[in-house]
């Protein structure tokens, strides 16, 4: 499996000719690589929460793509309003699709989604646990540290956690929870995309140490999973 970095929280996974993306921020995004009309072809979209840096151009690209969103059921029915195809999930429950499983799981963070005026749609947050090809990566979106992480211990092969503190886990908590989820390799994200998430990505690969491989990505580089 491949994984690309497109800045922030927005990550492509790669595997046997399947493509998904995750948290699909590009438009307005100033960390962005590129914008959603240089995507390849997508086969999912799957998203941890509504907030704007996360939900993104998810609607426009599942219309672009024929993709199907895959979020929390609240979330999934505001995109199916927007004219997006969905499929709707909730945390704790997993689903077979054509280019792998997902799982969503806790995450502890704010449910308002971005564009909802009516306030009908607000949901939990999530992460987002994706096996493709007997690789499986987890995304943690925006969370604080959690008890539940270590209920994942020793089953992920690449974690993608927040380090920018203020919104999410800082660089401590961040470290804790690769202890917790005892993961082969992490990438971390969700920092310097503004002076607020400002953090050294150096200082958490020094925390981790040998607990875990740390891949620093910048937007457009990629880690293979071998």
């Amino acid at each position: 499996m491949k994984a690309t970095f497109h800045g922030h929280a927005c990550f492509v996974l790669e595997r046997d000719n399947k493509r998904v993306i995750i948290d699909p921020f590009l438009t307005g995004n100033p960390a962005a690589d590129i914008g959603p009309d240089k995507l390849p072809r997508l086969d999912g979209i799957l998203l941890s929460h509504g907030h704007g840096d996360h939900l993104g151009d998810a609607v426009a690209l599942s219309k672009q793509h024929k993709a199907t969103i895959v979020a929390t059921f609240e979330l999934a029915q505001f995109c199916t309003d927007k004219g997006a195809t969905v499929h709707a999930m909730h945390i704790g429950g997993g689903h077979d699709f054509p280019f792998g499983r997902v799982k969503l799981v806790p995450a502890f963070h704010g449910g308002r989604v971005e564009g909802d005026s009516t306030g009908k749609y607000t949901t939990n947050p999530a992460g987002v646990v994706v096996t493709m090809g007997g690789k499986t990566v987890y995304h943690t979106g925006d969370t604080a540290l959690t008890m539940e992480m270590q209920l994942l211990a020793g089953r992920i092969d690449l974690m993608l956690v927040p380090i920018g503190d203020n919104y999410t886990m800082g660089i401590e908590d961040a470290a804790r929870a690769v202890e917790f989820v005892k993961p082969k390799s992490v990438i971390p994200m969700h920092y310097n995309t503004w002076d607020l998430i400002k953090a050294d990505p150096q200082e958490f690969k020094r925390l981790v140490g040998n607990r875990a491989a740390v891949t620093i990505l910048s937007p457009g580089e990629s880690h293979t999973l071998s």
